[in-house]
């Protein structure tokens, strides 16, 4: 696969059908992850790939994003029906393989996936949903708050960013995905 050429076509593809703070956010997210990857010993060019694709189908209508998510195979639960924005990221998976060839199978993993997160996550699955939650643009990340968290292996900051999130998201009282308590409750064992 040539990541060059199809990370460009993804880039772009990205850029012409999101807003454009949503392809800023995109760009951090990808620069971030293929950090990740270098830093625990994965394909760069996998993690950047998974980044700059991760939020391409964000901005699509909800309709349009079911019926592509729906080509995955998976079965779509009552909570992202309700939510369908949820789906973006299984939507852009079906996506990448579709459109541009990448049948990687964690690359389309970790797309899928970067929302809510999964047991028995591949590690680039775990660098993309980390790389979306800390990237430079969001307000609780400082150079302080990556040092801390670049201390630490990929499963130690996966469990300190879930449970984060997971308090975040009850403080705000935002309901989350079912499985989530049950899937933190993984990675801390």
């Amino acid at each position: 696969m040539d990541y060059i050429e199809i990370t460009e076509e993804v880039r772009k593809y990205t850029e012409a059908h999101v807003k454009k703070s949503r392809y800023e956010h995109s760009v951090r997210v990808a620069e971030m992850c293929a950090r990740l990857c270098r830093f625990y010993g994965l394909d760069e060019k996998k993690g950047y790939l998974a980044g700059i694709g991760h939020d391409m189908c964000k901005d699509m209508p909800h309709d349009e994003m079911i019926e592509t998510a729906r080509r995955d195979g998976f079965p779509i639960i009552e909570f992202e029906l309700k939510k369908p924005s949820l789906l973006h990221g299984r939507a852009a998976a079906v996506l990448i393989k579709e459109k541009f060839g990448v049948d990687d199978s964690d690359i389309c993993e970790a797309i899928a996936n970067h929302t809510s997160g999964k047991k028995g996550m591949c590690d680039l699955t775990k660098c993309l949903f980390l790389a979306d939650k800390i990237e430079p643009g969001r307000p609780q990340v400082t150079q302080e708050y990556l040092d801390r968290l670049f201390k630490m292996s990929l499963n130690e900051m996966l469990c300190d960013i879930l449970e984060e999130n997971f308090e975040y998201l009850q403080k705000k009282g935002v309901e989350f995905y079912p499985g989530t308590e049950e899937m933190i409750e993984f990675y801390k064992n």
